[in-house]
């Protein structure tokens, strides 16, 4: 082959080589969308990003920023999101922040898989090691946890061009570093003290996007467009935080238990109601542990028989010792950060020991008492006029209006009456002796 027509072949090979390369698509002209996502990790989080980054290319954004606060979470919601992330067609930027925030345990998956990292001051990342406090998994399944864990990290970092040796190690050694280290270690691109601050100094990257295209950020002096999260989003990412489901589950054991010891009263059984329909609606997203709910189920029972039985206190302190296992092994240890914390289980527990031991005992001093049969038991009780009896009137006896007639001498009205024989309906009553300083 002549030089010329080699010259010419590599020319059209080069050509067909761009022509199959991805090309860099022009940067849209719409607003920067943003979110802020707070809290655990959890089917209504995965909610929350895929309508955001659904709206965000819709309305053609420029960019999508999910403003990170996280503890973790659970690790089937994680997925979901890195995967809505690395296949979407908007940029997606992570940004944790404000100051003092956190991407802990599932949130670390999440900050990398973006197309910009970027941290606040003061910040840290980090702690991505599945934990099994309850005992539920032994070291052979922990391990096929952690190594699946790894493995998915590091190719997320690797696609993301971060530092896969890292990431790893946040996952096998739960090892966590603050915003400075993160950036010197290429965990994530870099330090923005705001939105605004950070728009400025992505502007001009070119960052991957889904199907492996590369888009030009062009962020600078963009209108910055909140996605406003609407009330029944709010309120379910509330009630499945795995404390605030505990909590309505306790307050709805409590309320229940307080209606049926006290019939009648009414309001702690709606309250407990709706709490525990609230609390099972939010256990449909929660890892539930049955072995937890059933130590706290144990624990009130033996809190009850604590009072009807003489143990010395042995009942009473097992009933707390049983809530306290129950309420640590009550969610699956073994997701990214998901637990209760410990600041929420001491005064739960202690609360709700102390309110059923003095439902019990009041229920149990009221069942002791002597009973008092019809109308016979009025008798010797005390109450007062309500107006003259002269001879006949009406008293006030134990909170209840009655017929009476006065023997005798008159009675003036408020002046206080002690009851000596029933007719009927009608109490038969005498003036009774004014107590001492009321006079």
């Amino acid at each position: 082959m002549t030089p010329r027509r080699l010259g010419v072949a590599c020319v059209v090979l080069a050509g067909l080589l761009l022509s199959l390369a991805p090309a860099a698509r022009p940067a849209a002209t719409g607003p920067v969308a943003t979110i802020p996502i707070e809290g655990v990790i959890s089917p209504v989080t995965l909610r929350l990003v895929g309508t955001a980054i659904d709206r965000a290319q819709a309305e053609g954004a420029r960019a999508l920023v999910i403003q990170l606060d996280t503890p973790g979470g659970l690790e089937r919601s994680m997925r979901a999101i890195v995967q809505r992330i690395l296949n979407a067609e908007v940029p997606v930027i992570i940004w944790v922040g404000p100051t003092g925030a956190r991407a802990a345990s599932a949130g670390v998956f999440i900050t990398i898989s973006a197309s910009v990292a970027a941290m606040a001051p003061a910040t840290n990342i980090g702690a991505a090691h599945p934990v099994a406090i309850s005992g539920g998994a032994d070291k052979e399944s922990m391990k096929k946890i952690e190594n699946d864990a790894a493995a998915f990290i590091r190719t997320v970092a690797t696609e993301r061009g971060r530092n896969a040796d890292w990431a790893e190690k946040a996952v096998r050694e739960s090892v966590s570093i603050t915003e400075r280290e993160a950036v010197n270690l290429h965990v994530v691109d870099l330090i923005a003290d705001s939105i605004p601050d950070l728009l400025e100094k992505v502007d001009g990257r070119q960052v991957k996007v889904a199907k492996g295209a590369t888009v030009t950020l062009a962020t600078r002096g963009a209108v910055i467009k909140p996605i406003e999260i609407g009330f029944r989003d709010r309120f379910l990412n509330v009630i499945t935080d795995p404390n605030v489901a505990y909590i309505l589950m306790m307050l709805g054991m409590l309320g229940l238990f307080f209606e049926l010891s006290q019939p009648g009263v009414v309001l702690p059984g709606v309250i407990g109601c709706i709490s525990l329909i609230l609390a099972f609606f939010a256990f449909q997203s929660l890892p539930i542990n049955y072995a937890g709910l059933l130590l706290i189920l144990f624990g009130i029972v033996l809190l009850i028989a604590e009072i009807k039985i003489v143990s010395h206190g042995v009942l009473a302190i097992g009933g707390i010792i049983s809530m306290s296992l129950g309420s640590l092994m009550l969610f699956d240890a073994t997701e990214l950060g998901f637990r209760i914390s410990w600041r929420v289980i001491l005064p739960t527990v202690a609360a709700t020991a102390g309110l059923f031991l003095f439902v019990v005992a009041t229920g149990l001093r009221a069942f002791r008492r002597p009973p008092m049969l019809g109308t016979s038991g009025l008798i010797g009780q005390t109450g007062v006029a309500r107006g003259a009896l002269a001879p006949q009137g009406e008293v006030s006896v134990q909170g209840e209006l009655w017929r009476a007639v006065a023997e005798g001498e008159p009675v003036d009205d408020g002046s206080p009456v002690r009851v000596v024989d029933v007719d009927g309906l009608t109490l038969k009553v005498v003036k009774a002796a004014t107590p001492e300083g009321t006079r």
